[in-house]
């Protein structure tokens, strides 16, 4: 096999295995490598010569984490429409993702490297400039700044990923439920 095939391969191999790892790992964050190892169809050994241990596994999660928001917040084209409607689109775009997030949300070895933290400080500003121009335009409440607001998008979609993998909720209903409660709060208002 000529060089430039085997590297090929390689690059195929490697995605494949963090897809397969990232959908393990939102399914059961405790898995092992070798439950990655037989979740990717290859060897402990295969596994282990792609990524040196979990913690190279986690980075590489992190690294693909990185490249899909980044990805759907491109795709959401935040500065388009009512920031209301921008925010529905980046949950929607987001959640394909939302598992592999909820995921590296528990992983506390993270945060660390400092290409990473460039790519994770990028989305941050980005969501928070929606929330940003929403305050602005007078659709959001501005007692909660827009790095908050970013934070609890964040905590809303690991745990609407968690209730949705375990059973408690709807794969339907994801975008609704982080959307309304993100945005509505659970205070009922009296009907106008």
């Amino acid at each position: 096999m000529s060089h430039m095939a085997y590297a090929c391969l390689m690059a195929v191999d490697r995605e494949h295995v963090l897809r397969s790892a990232a959908a393990l790992l939102a399914r059961k964050s405790t898995s092992t490598m070798d439950e990655v190892a037989k979740a990717a169809g290859i060897s402990r050994a295969t596994l282990h010569r792609l990524f040196a241990g979990r913690d190279a596994l986690v980075r590489a999660l992190e690294g693909l984490g990185i490249e899909e928001c980044e990805a759907a917040l491109t795709a959401a084209r935040l500065g388009e429409d009512t920031a209301p409607e921008a925010v529905r689109r980046l949950v929607r775009e987001l959640e394909p993702a939302a598992g592999l997030l909820a995921f590296l949300y528990t992983e506390n070895q993270l945060f660390e490297g400092e290409q990473l933290y460039e790519g994770w400080a990028r989305i941050d500003a980005g969501i928070a400039a929606l929330f940003r121009r929403g305050q602005q335009s007078g659709e959001f409440r501005i007692d909660l700044t827009p790095a908050w607001l970013t934070e609890a998008l964040y905590g809303l979609m690991a745990s609407a990923a968690w209730a949705v993998s375990e059973g408690r909720a709807a794969p339907k209903d994801f975008t609704h439920m982080v959307v309304e409660l993100l945005l509505g709060g659970a205070l009922r208002r009296e009907e106008s």
